[in-house]
């Protein structure tokens, strides 16, 4: 069975996403253990730690929800704040065969623009691919 550990915030509930896992789960035994880091809202000039928390439970919840209809386990968490870290955290004792990180576009995407895709994969040396989504409007 390969293990995947998916890393989304804003993209979470995005086609792109649920296309990928899909054929990943339909080319194999799978089981995703999704990553929320809670990062701070956009747009909102303050905000506490706890409403990022809130948001990031919120996507996770809906999105474990959709994600039930891949056929493959699936399992989620909500992380730090910095996605190194939640990476970090979500990898400490667990065998992870691929990591999967969905970002926004180049432009409004911060993930990208920290080089995010390429530092995770220098930093654990897992294969990582890379979604780009658009922002789920919905989820807060």
């Amino acid at each position: 069975m390969r293990r995947y550990l998916t890393v989304a915030n804003q993209t979470l509930g995005g086609r792109a996403l649920f296309t990928r896992l899909k054929l990943l789960a339909e080319s194999g035994p799978a089981s995703f253990h999704v990553v929320v880091p809670a990062t701070p809202p956009k747009h909102q000039w303050t905000w506490t730690e706890g409403e990022a928390h809130a948001i990031a439970q919120r996507r996770l919840d809906s999105a474990l929800e959709a994600f039930s209809d891949l056929g493959a386990e699936v399992t989620g968490a909500v992380g730090s704040e910095r996605p190194m870290d939640a990476i970090r955290d979500a990898m400490r004792g667990v065998r992870v065969d691929e990591i999967i990180i969905s970002t926004l576009p180049p432009g409004p995407s911060r993930w990208l623009r920290q080089d995010l895709p390429s530092r995770v994969a220098r930093t654990f040396g897992k294969p990582v691919s890379h979604v780009l989504g658009d922002e789920e409007r919905a989820a807060g």
